[in-house]
């Protein structure tokens, strides 16, 4: 029998020492300091605010100090500032300070003077959720030095007046919703330092005329939409700069791109992710090769299609000064020998690459100086072959191993886990076995363990118990038939963040779950054989999956989960019994609520109304009884409710249709439900699958479920449950799928995957029914 699947994944939060730097300089992370409704956040945002809150705190300083002397703002740039507001958008009211019964601007909110003048030198408006197109009074600020307008939602072409503010040393117009081309007018702009256009919708060329920009320091132009460059000779004039991210601009067509770069002193951080620069012709000169020197420190060629051939013109490019080198999403079959010899390096990425690599002489090539200073290497997702043997014992500084979905086996070294700093290990699905018992010389320091899909059991490997650091362990779907040592379950006092044990063949009783666990854990014991009463859980538990066990007694445990970050609950297919408690007002933050195939009884508890974040309630297959309760209808965030094979009574309630307009699973099957079928289920938009069989109800079908459009359009339901928990290394997310049991063509059969994509209403046994349409001969209708 087919199961449902809870989907894990991680992703990888940067925060070792060396690559903070590098990938908070390019905003893969974000730390926001006001929040946005915007989601399209990418590219340099986080860099250029952070360069954004230097440039506005220094202009703070200067208007701190002489307050005594200070000016006002001038008429003409006050009223400039007015028409500049009158038509945007503001529905956070940011600009409320912007009133003519103000007249002095310089008090308004993100605008900055000059206490000398009491001209208008800086606005900082990003963040402000404002949107409308950029105002030719802007004309009027002729001593604008810094112009912030990024993460908003601006849109039209960017205007070429802007190249008239030739006194702007900051310009960010990024995450806007810009479009049409770059104006070339920018190039007038010879004061600036810092250009941002990034994470908009422009096309077209990048303006040659940005080779006048010659004090420029840092030019984020990634995801600045279809945009390409032809020659590149306008950056060999930028000889300030030091950060240049360009990802998703095509080089396709710049020949001698490289001699380019190279001719850059100052340059420390490149990123050309996705430029498509495997086609190009001629990329370096060959006077190029001469060249030994470069000041990269931080270099990102990720998804660019590119073979080894590539390391020939690389290396120049790669000296002593890197300290980070990602090459992901290429077709990569190795790594040269001189990769051994980048001293500073701390961080290789090598993940999503397509062509066949032997591990062993991958990491034989990386010998050397830089064994000795890499601390992180990310290889996942490639098609790595061969063991993870002794060698790996070089890599003495190596703080952090991610090595899953590849093609490694053999067994894991033990000398791995005596890295002196090593602190995360992910090699999750892969065919290596781990030994059930390690003779570890050493204290290991990991903290974050992730063997998932690999060959641990059928013993529990209890080398484990020595980690004594450890925050998060996955050992799901390795093969383990044992009992878990007792002394296991309070290992890591109040520490443990994620444990997941799913899908092995684990016995025994749970104890006490207080000792372990830290704030917001997860825990997924799942599709095990764990048996007896569930006695104490933590109460900031996110994340409990015990489905699939043997689970017996009753549920008032979760009535400890108190302190409100529970958002997904799986205790379906156990053998557990009594009534739910009434205590559900603890969870409104609950997304899944799964209790099927169980024994449980009496009454849906009034509290059930608090799951206001609720999107799946399964209580299929247990003996619950009695009308559902009122309060049920606050759950309007529900997209699939399954209450049938219960001894549910009651007429169905209207407020079905009513309230719970997100449904596209209706299934009351199996129950007691007696009156007619409530015409309002008719204002179910969404509705794919209807079932009422089984009852005994009366009386005419609604002709209006004929016409539910829902029914009739081809394709299915989208939208996804998600849920997650941010911890330690990663951030946990899971998909629940969503499955029912369907009668289908007079067998009953459970759908998964396939539940979306299906079309069903089920009226069959309800021998009361009457109709005049000829639709519902049958009773029940298929797509």
């Amino acid at each position: 029998m087919c199961h449902p699947i809870h989907h894990f994944s991680s992703t990888i939060k940067i925060s070792q020492r060396g690559f903070q730097i590098r990938h908070r300089s390019r905003a893969t992370t974000h730390h926001c300091l006001v929040q946005s409704s915007k989601v399209e956040w990418s590219g340099a945002s986080e860099a250029t605010n952070c360069w954004s809150e230097k440039t506005v705190n220094r202009s703070q300083l200067v208007a701190a100090g002489g307050n005594d002397m200070k000016k006002k703002c001038l008429d003409k740039e006050r009223d400039a500032l007015l028409l500049i507001r009158a038509p945007l958008q503001d529905p956070h009211g940011t600009l409320s300070t912007w009133t003519a019964d103000d007249h002095d601007c310089c008090n308004w909110s993100g605008v900055t003077c000059s206490n000398q003048t009491g001209h208008v030198t800086g606005l900082d408006m990003r963040f402000y959720g404002l949107g409308g197109e950029i105002s030719h009074s802007l004309l009027n600020l002729t001593y604008l030095n810094h112009l912030d307008l990024s993460l908003n939602y601006f849109h039209g072409t960017i205007p070429t007046i802007i190249g008239s503010l030739t006194r702007l040393r900051y310009l960010n117009l990024g995450s806007n919703d810009f479009n049409g081309t770059i104006p070339r007018s920018i190039g007038s702009l010879t004061e600036l330092n810092n250009l941002d256009l990034s994470s908009n919708s422009l096309y077209g060329t990048i303006p040659p005329e940005f080779g006048n920009l010659t004090n420029l320091q840092y030019l984020y132009l990634n995801s600045v939409g279809r945009c390409r460059v032809e020659k590149v000779e306008w950056l060999s004039h930028l000889s300030q700069l030091e950060v240049l991210v360009m990802d998703g601009v095509s080089l396709s067509k710049a020949n001698h791109w490289v001699d380019a770069i190279s001719s850059l002193p100052k340059l420390f951080d490149l990123s050309l992710d996705g430029c498509e620069l495997s086609q190009v012709m001629y990329p370096y000169s060959s006077s190029f090769l001469n060249s030994s020197s470069s000041s990269i420190s931080f270099l990102s060629l990720r998804n660019n299609n590119l073979t080894s051939s590539m390391y020939r013109w690389l290396s120049p490019l790669t000296t002593n000064n890197l300290l980070s080198l990602d090459l992901s999403g290429n077709m990569l079959d190795g790594i040269p020998k001189y990769f051994g010899n980048l001293c500073s390096l701390e961080y290789l990425g090598f993940y999503n690459n397509s062509a066949v690599v032997k591990f062993p002489d991958f990491l034989n090539n990386l010998f050397g100086c830089t064994s000795l200073t890499l601390q992180m290497l990310i290889t996942r997702g490639s098609q790595f072959t061969g063991s993870l043997s002794d060698e790996i014992q070089k890599f003495a500084s190596l703080e952090s191993l991610y090595l899953s979905d590849n093609q490694l086996n053999g067994s894991i070294s033990e000398k791995l886990w005596e890295l002196p700093s090593l602190e995360t290990v992910i090699i999750s699905f892969n065919n290596l076995t781990v030994p059930s018992t390690y003779h570890l010389s050493n204290i290991s320091y990991v903290k974050y363990l992730d063997l998932s899909s690999c060959k641990v059991g059928p013993r529990f490997p209890k080398w484990i118990q020595t980690l004594k650091n450890l925050t998060s362990l996955d050992l799901s779907n390795t093969g383990i038939s044992d009992a878990i040592p007792l002394e296991f379950w309070d290992m890591w006092p109040s520490q443990l963040e994620y444990l997941n044990l799913s899908s092995n063949n684990i016995s025994g009783k749970v104890p006490d779950l207080l000792s372990n666990f830290a704030y917001d854990s997860v825990i997924d014991l799942s599709s095990n054989s764990f048996h007896g009463p569930i006695l104490n859980v933590p109460s900031t538990l996110s994340i409990l999956n015990l489905s699939r066990n043997k689970f017996s007694g009753g549920i008032s445990f979760i009535c400890q989960i108190v302190d409100g970050f529970l958002s997904f609950l799986d205790l379906s297919h156990n053998s557990l019994t009594g009534q739910l408690p009434d205590c559900l007002w603890h969870f409104d933050q609950l997304e899944v609520l799964n209790l099927g195939h169980n024994n449980l009884f009496g009454r849906l508890p009034p509290s059930i109304g608090s799951l206001i974040q609720l999107q799946v309630l399964y209580v299929y297959d247990n003996n619950f009884s009695g009308e559902l309760p009122l309060s049920l209808k606050n759950c309007t965030s529900l997209i699939s409710l399954n209450l049938g094979a219960n001894k549910f009574s009651g007429n169905v309630p209207v407020w079905i249709g009513e309230s719970l307009t997100g449904l596209y699973v209706v299934i009351l099957r199996s129950n007691n439900f007696f009156g007619t079928i409530p015409l309002q289920l008719c204002q179910l938009p969404n509705l794919q699958v209807l079932d009422l069989s089984m009852n005994n109800l009366h009386g005419s079908i609604p002709s209006c479920l004929s016409n539910l459009t829902s029914m009739l359009h081809q394709g299915g339901f989208s939208q996804d449950v998600y849920f997650q928990t941010t911890r330690g290394y990663a951030t946990r997310a899971g998909r629940y799928v969503d499955h029912a049991l369907i009668e289908w063509q007079g067998d009953e059969r459970e759908f998964l995957n396939t539940l979306k994509l299906l079309k069903s209403i089920d009226l069959l046994d309800c021998p009361e029914f009457f109709n005049e349409y000829s639709i519902w001969r049958d009773s029940t209708a298929y797509w």
